[in-house]
């Protein structure tokens, strides 16, 4: 299991859900949500750096049948452009049912996650980031699909 703090990353229309691991790579958390706006790159980088993060990882929306359709299209365009301005590695990761289990996980625990799209948007993209790490636990090798720069 390589080491170093990951950023994980829910990616959506509105916010971009962020998380974040320990140096070890044991434990995700969640750090803040952040606009899908004009500034999110930059904004993502500047969280790369504070977090001094060696990877990031982006959560891909694929169907339930394994199809990729607009949204995940739209995310890949979003994963180049990060990779492009980041100076680390972006990796994307399945993401499918990250938001209903999040989502879930939230409501037993109390909190009414219809009115903290926010919170569940961090508590997704700590789901994709743990996803990541257990993958890597389980094969030995970094998960999901490198992100090729345009440049």
């Amino acid at each position: 299991m390589r080491t170093g703090v990951r950023l994980g990353l829910d990616w959506g229309r509105a916010r971009i859900g962020v998380a974040r691991c320990d140096p070890a790579a044991t434990l995700a958390v969640p750090v803040t949500t952040v606009p899908a706006d004009r500034d999110s790159y930059a904004r993502v980088a500047e969280l790369v750096a504070e977090h001094e993060a060696v990877e990031v990882v982006l959560g891909l929306p694929i169907a339930l049948d394994g199809t990729e359709g607009p949204a995940a299209q739209d995310v890949r365009r979003h994963a180049v452009r990060l990779a492009d301005r980041l100076p680390v590695d972006v990796r994307l990761v399945d993401e499918r049912l990250s938001t209903v289990t999040a989502s879930r996980g939230l409501r037993e625990r109390g909190r009414d996650a219809r009115r903290q799209r926010s919170v569940i948007d961090q508590a997704a993209a700590v789901e994709i980031l743990e996803r990541a790490l257990d993958a890597e636990r389980r094969t030995g090798r970094a998960p999901g699909e490198l992100v090729a720069r345009s440049r």
